[in-house]
């Protein structure tokens, strides 16, 4: 039986995605996705044209690695050491890409330091009482940036954080739970207005098939120079 986590690093570095047992070897990157479903919605136009970027909660850092290809600088904060180790063998070389291991509600409070674009797909965001994270984005981002992310699409009935565990059910009763915060896409939006975003957009992308889960997505910049 695996150890079972107690803290949430520990948990992200148990339930990271998995390719196999063993050595994996690095993931194909060929788009920017913002969906579980390739090829489908957007690409890396949401987040127009940007210099520097931050991804929050890489995880493999596949959307990391196709901005730096692309010329962008980029840095990506994870908080699981594991996975931010596994992304800097895998991606080694790439010019212009940085993963940093941490917090990102302290990554993002510790420095003054600008980002034309921050994101965070199926990531961090999704994780953080946005009522702390988007004031610290909105003074990260430069004026004009984006701010975008994407998660799942929200569950009828459920509303703010919800608890999320793992996978040893027998031993639930000393697992740590997880939150996840969930909103309709109104609600995000009206959040994001409340912290001084403007041009938002948020919506649900249907799957590409009928019956599957969708993905909730987001867009909002800070007001321009």
């Amino acid at each position: 039986m695996p150890r079972v986590p107690h803290t949430p690093a520990e948990y992200w570095d148990t339930y990271m995605p998995h390719r196999g047992e063993g050595a994996q070897p690095a993931p194909v990157v060929d788009r920017f996705e913002w969906t579980q479903y390739p090829g489908h919605g957007p690409g890396a136009e949401l987040l127009g044209e940007p210099r520097r970027a931050l991804d929050l909660g890489p995880a493999e850092g596949k959307e990391a690695v196709y901005l730096a290809r692309q010329g962008v600088e980029v840095t990506g904060v994870d908080l699981s050491l594991v996975q931010v180790e596994r992304a800097r063998t895998w991606w080694d070389g790439v010019r212009g890409l940085t993963f940093v291991h941490g917090d990102i509600c302290k990554y993002l409070a510790s420095d003054a330091e600008l980002f034309d674009a921050i994101y965070s797909v199926w990531g961090a965001v999704w994780f953080t009482d946005p009522e702390q994270v988007f004031p610290l984005v909105a003074k990260r981002l430069a004026p004009g940036g984006t701010f975008a992310f994407s998660h799942a699409e929200p569950i009828p009935g459920a509303h703010g954080p919800q608890p999320m565990r793992g996978k040893w059910l027998e031993q639930r009763e000393r697992e740590l739970t997880v939150l996840r915060w969930q909103y309709t896409p109104e609600v995000w939006a009206d959040l994001l207005k409340r912290h001084d975003f403007t041009d938002i957009q948020a919506s649900v992308l249907e799957a590409p098939e009928v019956g599957r889960l969708g993905t909730l997505l987001v867009r909002a910049r800070t007001a321009g120079a």
